[in-house]
């Protein structure tokens, strides 16, 4: 069954990040060809293409420019006309908006897969809620429950996301190679987040926190993301100031956009995340519990389906002091890091195992295709 998976391509995070995965897992699943449709060349593109899967240029989309989203859906029924997929899915409600209308009017099967939660929608999720999918795929059970009200008529099934496990690596000369690059001591405990720069991922937190720690000895955080937008800009340039005021710049690194981070991960020995609002899914949760590295995360969201007291530790949202006692707790037993670490990739199997999550996916698709 030919797969068409549409996105717009010109970020990078959680759903970029699955559809690598898709593209770079599909021979554990050959029942499914992935194929996939994008408005913006980027990172996505490259790394889609470097996987050896059709990537269909859509065309860029702004909706201030209607004309825009007129071409796309005119090159989308070409590519729908140009070869006999089963199944189409649009990766949150800015594809389904733009290219819903024309799946639809297809004999093509039209999936809706939600990644985030739809509690306050605005102008874009009531325009993309005009056309019901066939399937509501959602990443969490945090997601699908608004999902089932939003897409009312449409059938909701929830699958974690595949997450492939890191690829095969020295892990002692990894850690010691990325140390050596970045100047960190052998001997600290490196703790990483790996995310967007959006103020609901928690740096502000996790930077206050680490502020109650400045006279913990023996300690860095990494943080891995860069600006991808205006306001991520602004963020960031908020972060790095209240580095200074804390005192605390000597031992806080920004790293920037990073396409390794498996590299830094195996570099690490805690992953902290301390979400302001609700994570979706969490993918990087899921990557970290493979790295065998604890997580500290907030208690909501799909964080609290993907991390349990086997492999980490959920704090109260929006508490620095609660993410800072956590962390001192880590930072000072070397034990209980390694204890939780080793929980990690069994939990991350358990969830996100590749051959499983990608044969579910493909019973479902297979369900709805023409």
């Amino acid at each position: 069954m030919r797969v068409l998976h549409l996105t717009a391509g010109n970020l990078y995070g959680g759903i970029e990040t699955y559809l690598v995965t898709l593209a770079r897992s599909r021979h554990l699943c050959p029942e499914m060809e992935p194929e996939f449709g994008l408005c913006f060349r980027g990172r996505l593109w490259d790394e889609l293409s470097a996987a050896g899967v059709p990537v269909h240029d859509l065309g860029a989309v702004r909706f201030s420019r209607p004309w825009s989203v007129l071409r796309a859906r005119r090159r989308l029924k070409r590519v729908l006309r140009g070869a006999p997929f089963g199944a189409a899915v649009t990766h949150a409600n800015w594809p389904h908006a733009v290219f819903a209308p024309v799946v639809r009017g297809s004999r093509v099967g039209l999936v809706n897969a939600v990644h985030d939660a739809l509690a306050r929608p605005i102008w874009l999720d009531r325009w993309a809620a005009r056309t019901a999918p066939d399937l509501v795929l959602a990443n969490s059970q945090f997601t699908a429950v608004p999902a089932a009200t939003f897409f009312a008529r449409s059938p909701v099934e929830v699958v974690y996301l595949p997450v492939a496990p890191p690829e095969s690596f020295d892990r002692a000369a990894t850690r010691h190679a990325v140390r050596t690059e970045l100047g960190a001591p052998a001997d600290a405990v490196v703790l990483l987040q790996a995310s967007r720069l959006e103020r609901w991922k928690g740096q502000r937190v996790h930077v206050e926190a680490l502020g109650r720690l400045k006279g913990v000895p023996g300690w860095e955080v990494w943080f891995a993301g860069g600006p991808q937008k205006a306001g991520e800009a602004e963020f960031f340039a908020e972060l790095r100031a209240a580095v200074a005021q804390l005192g605390i710049s000597d031992r806080v690194r920004f790293l920037g956009q990073r396409s390794d981070v498996p590299r830094l991960m195996a570099a690490a020995d805690v992953y902290c995340q301390p979400n302001a609002g609700p994570e979706p899914f969490g993918v990087v949760f899921v990557e970290a519990l493979y790295a065998g590295l604890p997580v500290v995360t907030s208690d909501l969201g799909g964080g609290r389906e993907v991390v349990d007291s086997s492999c980490g530790v959920l704090v109260p949202p929006g508490e620095p002091a609660a993410v800072a006692a956590a962390l001192a707790e880590l930072i000072s037993d070397p034990a209980r890091r390694a204890a939780l670490g080793a929980g990690g990739p069994k939990r991350a199997e358990e969830l996100c195992a590749p051959h499983r999550q990608l044969d579910r996916i493909a019973g479902l698709l297979q369900k709805v295709s023409s």
